[in-house]
Order: C-alpha cells, then sequence, then structure tokens
C-alpha cells in the first residue's frame, strides 16, 4: 500500500502540471514533506523544475515572479503555521495584479486542529480576502481506498479551485490556495512508496513532453498582467495571430488536456488574442511608415497607458495620431507616438488643452496624471476588455469600452498636428530635465536611471523595477526605444520581496534581468539574495540607488514639514529612516559580485557588463537636496514646454 499522503501530494501536483505549470517553489518544513518528496522525484524526472527557498516570503515573490512573467501558474508549497502567513503579501500582490500563484499549504488532519497541535493554526480561509478560490483538501475517510481512488478524489476537489485561476464574468484571473492536511507517515516508508514516486514522476514527464510536443501550454493572457508580447525581441518575435479565440471553459477534471486556457483571452505563439473589436483594431495596424490616419478632427485626446497596458496599446496610439502617456511598467513606451518627459507637459498649457484619455492599464505613479483623470472637463474612455482585479466594480468613473476600436470612436480623430506638438514639446522637455541634471555635480537619480533604462534596451534584458522614489524616475526620463519588457509590482506598490521578484522572472523566462531598486527596498528584501548550495543561480543584476533611507518622503509632504525645525528630526527617524548597512559586506556575506559606482564613467561600465550570473551595483547618492532637486526637475521641463510653445 502506498502511504497516502504521498498519494495525495502526486495528486496535487500532477493536477498543477496539467494545468501548465513548469516551476514550483518550495520552502522547507515537515508537514510539506510529502509535497517536497514528490516535487523532487518530478525534478529530477525533468516534469518540473523546483526552486527551494529558506524563507516563506522570499518563496512566495518567486513564485509570483515566475508566473507574473511567464503568464503560467506557479505554486509555492509550505510547511503549517506561520509559514503560511509569511505568503499574504506575495498573495496580495497577485491579487490586484491578476497572478496565477497558487498556495500550497500544508496542515494537520482535522482530530490535530484545535488541539493545541505544534505549529497548528486555522489556515483554510486564511487568504480569503484576496484568492479567487480555496479548498482545504482533507484526507480520504476510507482508507482502503486504492491509489487510483485517492487520486481521484482529491482531483474531484482540486478541479473548481484550479478553474478559478482564469477568473470568470464577473472577477478577475488570481491566486488561489490550496490547503493539504496530510497524516502521518509524511515520508517514504516502503520501497512501494520510492517505486511509486519514480513511476508517478516518470510517467508525468512523459505525458507533459507529449503534451507539449502538441501544444504548448496555455498562458494567462490577462490584459494587466505581463503578457508574452513584450517579452519577445524584435528579431525572434512573430507576426501575432489577432484571431478572436472565444475558449470559454476548461475541459474535464484537473487532468484535463495539458495547459487548458486560464484565460477567456488566451495566448498564441505570437502573442495574446484579444475579444471583440480589440482584435480587428490590433490586427489591422499597419507599420508605423505607412500609417494612414483618419481626416484631422476637432477633440484633444491622449492615450494613458498605465502597469500591464502591452505594446499594442502604443501600436494603436501611433495609428490614431494620439499623444502616448506611458508608464515605464505598462510596456508600452515605445514607439513615436510614446512622449518624453510627459509630467511636465501634462503641468503646461498644453496639458490643459487636453479634452479626452484613452485609459489602457492601471496608472499608478503620477499625481499630474491622477488630476487629468479627476478633471471634470476631461472624457475618460477605458478599455477593459475583461474583469480587472485592482478595484471594485462600479468604484470609478471611467467609461468604459471593449476594445480600441471602439475607443477610437468615441473620442474621435485629433486635430490637425496634435500628436507633433506633442512630440516635439515632449522632446523640449527631456532636453531641460537632462541638462537640469548634468548641472549638478556629480550622478544624480535621473543619470542613474537613465543609463539602466538604455543598458536594457541595448542587451534586450527584462527590467525590474522596485516601488517609491525608483520607478517615478524611470517615468520622468526614460526614453520610448525599442520594446522593453518591464515588470513592477504595482498591484499593491509594496517594496517587499522586490529581489526575490526579480530571481523569479529570471528563472521563469530564463532571460537576462536587470532590476533597479532603492536602498530600502533593497535591504527590505536581502534575503532574496539568499540562495541554497545547487540551487539554480539566475542572470540578475540588481542596482541599489543609495541614499541611505527613504528618499520618496522627500518628495512629498513630510520633505516640506521636515523643513520646520519643529519636525525636522520626527521626520528623519520615522520618515527618512537612516541607515549605515554597508551593501558590501551584505553581498559578500551571501557569495554576491558587488560593484560600487560613483561616478557616471564607472556607472557606465558597469551597466556595459553582460548580465551574466548575480552582481549587486551600488550607487551611493546624497538625500538632503532631494525634495528640491525633483520639484526643479519638474519645473524646468514644464518652463521649457511654455517657452517652445510660446515661440511656434
Amino acid at each position: 500500500m502506498i502511504t497516502p499522503s504521498l498519494v495525495t501530494a502526486t495528486a496535487v501536483l500532477r493536477a498543477l502540471v496539467l494545468r501548465g505549470m513548469e516551476h514550483l517553489v518550495v520552502a522547507p518544513g515537515s508537514r510539506s514533506a510529502p509535497l517536497a518528496y514528490a516535487a523532487a522525484a518530478a525534478h529530477a524526472s525533468g516534469a518540473l523544475s523546483v526552486h527551494v527557498r529558506i524563507d516563506e516570503r522570499d518563496a512566495g515573490f518567486t513564485a509570483l515572479g515566475i508566473a507574473r512573467s511567464t503568464g503560467l501558474p506557479c505554486a509555492v508549497a509550505t510547511t503549517s503555521g506561520t509559514a503560511v502567513g509569511e505568503l499574504l503579501p506575495a498573495v496580495m500582490e497577485a491579487s490586484h495584479a491578476g497572478v496565477p500563484v497558487v498556495v500550497l499549504s500544508a496542515d494537520r488532519p482535522p482530530e490535530l486542529r484545535g488541539t493545541g497541535a505544534n505549529q497548528t493554526t486555522r489556515q483554510p480561509g486564511m487568504f480569503e480576502n484576496f484568492v479567487r478560490a480555496g479548498v482545504d483538501l482533507l484526507p480520504v475517510r476510507d482508507p482502503g481506498l486504492g491509489e487510483a481512488e485517492q487520486r481521484a478524489d482529491a482531483e474531484s476537489f482540486l478541479t473548481p479551485v484550479l478553474d478559478a485561476l482564469h477568473g470568470d464574468d464577473e472577477s478577475a484571473p488570481g491566486p488561489v490556495h490550496v490547503n493539504v492536511a496530510l497524516r502521518d507517515p509524511l515520508h517514504p516508508v516502503s520501497d512501494d512508496d520510492h517505486r511509486h514516486l519514480h513511476t508517478w514522476a516518470r510517467a508525468l514527464a512523459e505525458e507533459v513532453e507529449r503534451a507539449r510536443a502538441d501544444e504548448p501550454p496555455a498562458r494567462l493572457a490577462h490584459p494587466w498582467s505581463v503578457l508574452d508580447e513584450p517579452f519577445l525581441t524584435p528579431d525572434d518575435a512573430p507576426v501575432p495571430d489577432r484571431s478572436v479565440t472565444e475558449r470559454l471553459t476548461l475541459r474535464g477534471a484537473v487532468g484535463a488536456p495539458y495547459g487548458a486556457p486560464l484565460s477567456r483571452r488566451t495566448m498564441t505563439s505570437g502573442g495574446p488574442s484579444a475579444p471583440d473589436d480589440a482584435a480587428q483594431s490590433e490586427g489591422t495596424l499597419p507599420a508605423p511608415a505607412t500609417t494612414v490616419r483618419a481626416r484631422p478632427g476637432t477633440s484633444r485626446p491622449v492615450v494613458l497607458a498605465g502597469d500591464g497596458a502591452g505594446v499594442a496599446t502604443a501600436r494603436f496610439a501611433l495609428a490614431h495620431g494620439l499623444p502616448l502617456l506611458a508608464e515605464p511598467s505598462s510596456n508600452a513606451r515605445t514607439g513615436e507616438a510614446a512622449i518624453a518627459s510627459y509630467e511636465s507637459l501634462l503641468a503646461s498649457s498644453l496639458g490643459a488643452r487636453v479634452d479626452s484619455v484613452v485609459l489602457v492599464g492601471r496608472p499608478t505613479l503620477s499625481r499630474p496624471v491622477s488630476a487629468l483623470l479627476r478633471r471634470p472637463d476631461v472624457r475618460v474612455v477605458a478599455v477593459r476588455p475583461e474583469p480587472v482585479p485592482w478595484f471594485d466594480r462600479g468604484r470609478r468613473p471611467e467609461q468604459e469600452v471593449a476594445g480600441f476600436a471602439e475607443a477610437a470612436g468615441v473620442v474621435g480623430p485629433p486635430e490637425d498636428g496634435w500628436l507633433e506638438t506633442w512630440q516635439a514639446a515632449g522632446a523640449v522637455a527631456d532636453a531641460a530635465v537632462l541638462r537640469h541634471a548634468d548641472s549638478r555635480p556629480g550622478l544624480t537619480r535621473l543619470h542613474v536611471a537613465r543609463a539602466v533604462w538604455d543598458a536594457s534596451c541595448e542587451d534586450r534584458s527584462v527590467l525590474v523595477v522596485g516601488s517609491s522614489t525608483v520607478v517615478r524616475d524611470l517615468d520622468l526620463v526614460a526614453r520610448a526605444q525599442a520594446p522593453l519588457p518591464v515588470v513592477a509590482n504595482r498591484g499593491v506598490a509594496g517594496i517587499d520581496g522586490t529581489l526575490a521578484t526579480a530571481h523569479g522572472v529570471a528563472l521563469g523566462t530564463g532571460r537576462p534581468v536587470r532590476a533597479v531598486m532603492g536602498d530600502l527596498t533593497f535591504l527590505h528584501d536581502s534575503g532574496g539574495l539568499l540562495l541554497g548550495t545547487g540551487e539554480q543561480v539566475p542572470d540578475l543584476h540588481a542596482v541599489v540607488v543609495n541614499d541611505a533611507g527613504g528618499g520618496i518622503f522627500q518628495t512629498l509632504e513630510h520633505g516640506g514639514v521636515g523643513q520646520d525645525q519643529r519636525y525636522a528630526a520626527a521626520v528623519e527617524r520615522f520618515f527618512g529612516t537612516p541607515h549605515s548597512v554597508s551593501v558590501a559586506e551584505l553581498c559578500a556575506a551571501h557569495g554576491v559580485e558587488y560593484v560600487r559606482a560613483d561616478s557616471a564613467i564607472e556607472l557606465t561600465a558597469a551597466m556595459a557588463a553582460p548580465v551574466v550570473g548575480r552582481r549587486v551595483v551600488e550607487v551611493p547618492l546624497e538625500r538632503e537636496t532631494l525634495r528640491e532637486f525633483n520639484l526643479a526637475a519638474h519645473e524646468v521641463g514644464a518652463r521649457a514646454v511654455e517657452e517652445f510653445l510660446a515661440g511656434r
């Protein structure tokens, strides 16, 4: 007889692999041991890539990075107790960003719950506010059931939960929670157990190989998650198949055909197919050089691309002659319609002329953008083909449309020369902002942001961007070039888990990754540097902008309050949070290569290095004058725009 806990573990992992899961992240523990033994066997057979992390929080964000960047479900397995609670930040981010993360939490069987048993708490429902579905998978009641019956029993409970990964007409895709109650013994106790693990893993690998030969796994093509298309380089990107493919349901039970679609928007080898008129609008866009626009109109619209909007947004904006205001993680900051230093333009008389906005994705970075969306004289049309995960239905005022063609019809054609004026004004603002940065002695945050962005465009690495000030620096100075894949945790915009997310992106995509973040973001997740002996080492270079504290608060109202001597000490302690941590020694402790860049020459050399293996590049900067520098950068950009407009 096969140990029941091992039968359950193999059934759960098989169900996930047949849904397209290619990576599993495991944190060590005793109660989760059956899952670990099954994972080890699957990894050895080639059916699954398994990554071990000792810190559950980092394990969760590693899974998040894998799932977000690949569009495929990724599970994270933990033992019972507080280990499960450590996953909450990653689950929250996955929920608000629509990412298919699967929590596999091991638990005590029912007879031990509520008895004071060690490492036991109420795990079912722990994530109920954030997961799309959950199940408390209990041991089979009849110990006499055979292996096939036990597996079928487990699959019957797993099916509706895994179905929920892809969302429905009312909810967006997102995470699910599978709580797995396991009875002792929790390890292989016989030769039959060993043969079961070996045979199961080998059969699973063969099943996956056959399925992948017939059809690659369908990816979760949610419009507000990172899609396949931005991760394809210009040289190897096929022509997207934009046909509308309404694959609305999953077939069969958990053992459904490998890679059953996780969304009504399905992935083809060339990118996502889009629903209704969005498909035709994207699919028929001619190349920029041959773009034919409608006759000039009288409207003055802009396209606002927030997090996850995708490169189709850039094609739409250019085809219709609309200025594109694209946040870095929109994955739309490319093409001739993308406007440089657009915040400076919004603060000018040109921004005041905007009368309508086509909103795609989720904007999270800029107060001028938020002000634009709130203006009573501006009509906002949001392209939302499906439910989105970041707000409750009915809580936002935009007019929703199902696709780009419908949005273009609502806002109408722009007045003659509208895009060209924004392009020219954006170039003027961008030059003024960079002159302002160059006027300062030494490196500034804007120099670092521009260097990181340009280097990533040049070597086609994936860029992972931390929250707080760094992503806003990029928003100000990153120029539109070839499509650059950008990942940022903008679901709830926390600084936690950024290093682990970057590791996950590198592991999931197999691409070199360059990550840029502030010092507090880096220190908050310094445990993400820890890899066990023998673990796969990704190609990841992390650039740390170190101003020895929380620079973001200098740019907010607190920075102004801190200039009042009555509050200066409190603001510095509670918001500035100064520290004296040695990044070099921290890297040495984790065996990670370290480079310090104090000058433009050193920064240029660091960015030119091939992204191979792991390296941390520290760029020390001062924080005391950040507020004044930041305000001046925006002011000189807006002033340059006004002077340009006055001279036309």
